[in-house]
């Protein structure tokens, strides 16, 4: 069984009930009860024009990190994301595993921790509601470190359920 933490974001149409969808989805994959932040509110990194929702979960999976990549993509595409849209453009849903345990994993189409986590306050913030001494298991750096050194957005917490 591994536990995985699981980064959410959403800035397209019914941002609030796509997350929640993607709550339910993610408490049907775990074989634990699951855990959930807080739903922040945040600018767009990149070209994206509209706000997003964000949050992150954790769950205890007994799928390979593959696997479970391949559900979180394949339940994108179900609630309409198309998968050929454009890196860092709008979406309806966007699941990614942020790690896997403590596994540095290099594939061609998965790398664990997720490359750019550490520098996005969305995934950041809300990772450290949940695991406020998180250290990450590719370098050492604790959560407080990250945020302090990660690059200014505008985001805020939100009275947002999923």
């Amino acid at each position: 069984m591994a536990e995985v933490i699981i980064a959410a974001g959403s800035n397209l149409g019914a941002r609030e009930e796509y997350l929640k969808k993607a709550g339910e989805f993610l408490k049907q994959l775990s074989i634990d009860s699951i855990r959930k932040s807080s739903v922040w509110e945040s600018e767009p990194v990149g070209p994206a024009e509209y706000t997003f929702l964000n949050a992150v979960c954790i769950i205890q999976s007994d799928l390979t990190a593959p696997k479970l990549l391949s559900e979180l993509k394949q339940f994108e595409v179900t609630l309409g994301r198309d998968p050929g849209s454009k890196k860092w453009g709008p979406r309806i849903l966007d699941l990614d595993i942020i790690t896997y345990n403590s596994l540095v994993i290099q594939m061609e189409s998965l790398i664990i921790p997720h490359p750019e986590y550490h520098r996005r306050l969305f995934v950041l913030l809300p990772l450290q509601e949940l695991l406020p001494g998180w250290v990450d298991p590719r370098t050492g750096t604790g959560i407080q470190k990250m945020i302090d050194e990660s690059p200014g957005l505008e985001i805020e917490k939100t009275e947002h359920c999923w």
